[in-house]
């Protein structure tokens, strides 16, 4: 089959459209053929090797976690899923080769879930990893009915889904921040936006009025944006980031998404009722990979950078 594969870690110049062997099912597992793959930022950790000392790697390594496409045929063991079926799903393993940037995988039932008919390939090859992250990062930190919570980075990939999960979750009042070319999108999320920056802190809390505190702080930018939440939020311990590990110094959490079928289902039946939104800013052919991850590695994406095979 056809497959985006690297032979070494480097930067995107490493990535080749290669013939690279038929994925091999196991008892458990479901051949899925590909109809698209999300592009994320971990996509372009792993091709450059900082995962190194988190997971096993093996060459010829296909990058991608995200995916959605048609049931080929499944394991002897697998029970909820049959050829014919429309899926999608979070791909991660735990040991990194064989992934989603390819023509078919041999998929988890972890880390699958029924695609809802509404939701077209894009935009469900875009929803599992952000959606999971969001979901599971939000649920860390006890989201719920009347909290007011702060979502860094809201118009990206997983902030733009965190903005709507945090709402379907009870929560009161969102507020994002981004760019002011942004702010209209965050709006029509149901989020208040706020411009980042160096006078963040007093932005959020003239916008919030009150204490100018916020109940929830979920960061997805890192940085100065992390580091401007403990000032913003009333109870450290609610702090939570998926891209900075100092979040836990700072007295909150850090999330890593897990393959959870539950989430993927909660997931779905959201979207499919159109309560989710996933926004896909541009797809990519398979062969284009390599334009995807630098226009994602580029900075300023809205929503998803998805691949279509």
């Amino acid at each position: 089959m056809k497959a985006i594969a690297q032979e070494a870690f480097g930067d995107v110049d490493v990535l080749a459209l290669r013939d690279v062997p038929d994925p091999l099912v196991g008892p458990d597992q479901v051949l899925v053929e590909i109809r698209t793959a999300g592009v994320n930022p971990v996509d372009g950790a792993v091709r450059a090797g900082y995962l190194q000392g988190q997971l096993p790697h093996h060459f010829p390594l296909v990058p991608g976690w995200d995916v959605a496409g048609v049931v080929v045929s499944v394991g002897p063991a697998v029970t909820r899923f049959a050829p014919g079926d429309e899926v999608f799903g979070y791909q991660r393993q735990d040991h990194v080769q064989f992934g989603t940037y390819a023509e078919r995988i041999a998929a988890t039932e972890r880390g699958l879930a029924h695609k809802p008919a509404s939701l077209g390939f894009e935009e469900a090859g875009g929803l599992a990893l952000c959606g999971l992250t969001a979901l599971q990062a939000l649920r860390l930190v006890g989201v719920g009915e009347g909290d007011t919570v702060l979502v860094h980075a809201a118009a990206g990939g997983v902030g733009h889904l965190a903005v709507q999960i945090a709402r379907l979750l009870g929560a009161s009042r969102v507020v994002g921040t981004a760019s002011p070319r942004n702010h209209d999108f965050l709006r029509g999320l149901g989020a208040e936006p706020a411009a980042y920056g160096d006078a963040l802190v007093d932005n959020v809390a003239e916008l919030v009025g009150g204490d100018g505190k916020v109940d929830v702080a979920f960061d997805c930018a890192g940085g100065a944006a992390l580091g401007d939440s403990p000032a913003l939020v009333r109870d450290p311990a609610r702090i939570v980031s998926i891209v900075d590990t100092n979040a836990v110094g700072l007295g909150g959490r850090w999330a890593f998404a897990r393959p959870v079928a539950e989430d993927l289902e909660w997931l779905a039946e959201r979207a499919g009722a159109g309560d989710l939104r996933v926004e896909v800013q541009q797809t990519f052919p398979l062969a284009q990979a390599v334009d995807a991850q630098r226009l994602l590695e580029g900075g300023h994406v809205r929503g998803k950078v998805v691949l279509t095979v």
